[in-house]
């Protein structure tokens, strides 16, 4: 396993065939590192298939068939040997445990990329989302549960970790497929 602090500039590696899952309370900087490191076609975001069940992507009420549609389309993703990159929060175990079946069952690594860049940062990038915010309580909440998380990554199985600790350090970070 190889856990790393990402440091401005440094290059993220990352196995072609990979599941990548970003880790971070919204507003953490996700999407927009997604966007900027990988191809659209690459990414399953959790908001874009609440939308395409619901129509409106900040409904909860759709969350689990969204979840069935993201587990849908990793499975036939790493089924046909494409890298994957899931941006959703995957703060919890439990969130990430089907996700790391998958990489197991097609034999690609699992690759966390965490968003830990601190609480004020994450509500203030939250506060000026002009899409969609998310209430306070839940960032608090999906915040404690990612660090109350984050040890254990390398024993749930992923191969590489890598830690984003500012905006800054996400952006200048580069990803290099092995």
């Amino acid at each position: 396993m190889t856990t790393s602090s990402a440091i401005p500039g440094k290059a993220l590696m990352i196995p072609g065939r990979s599941l990548v899952l970003l880790i971070g309370p919204a507003g953490s900087g996700k999407s927009t590192f997604a966007r900027e490191h990988f191809s659209p076609l690459q990414i399953i975001e959790s908001d874009h298939c609440r939308a395409l069940v619901c129509d409106d992507e900040t409904d909860q009420s759709s969350t689990r068939a969204a979840f069935d549609l993201v587990h849908f389309l990793a499975d036939k993703r790493l089924e046909f040997g494409k890298l994957t990159v899931v941006d959703a929060t995957n703060v919890e175990v439990k969130a990430r445990s089907g996700l790391l079946a998958l990489a197991r069952d097609y034999n690609f690594t699992p690759v966390a990329i965490v968003f830990d860049v601190g609480k004020e940062v994450t509500l203030r990038q939250n506060s000026q989302r002009r899409d969609r915010q998310v209430s306070t309580s839940v960032i608090h909440r999906q915040y404690q549960d990612m660090q109350s998380s984050r040890k254990s990554l390398s024993r749930e199985g992923f191969s590489r970790v890598y830690v984003m600790k500012s905006p800054e350090e996400a952006a200048a970070a580069t990803v290099v497929f092995d």
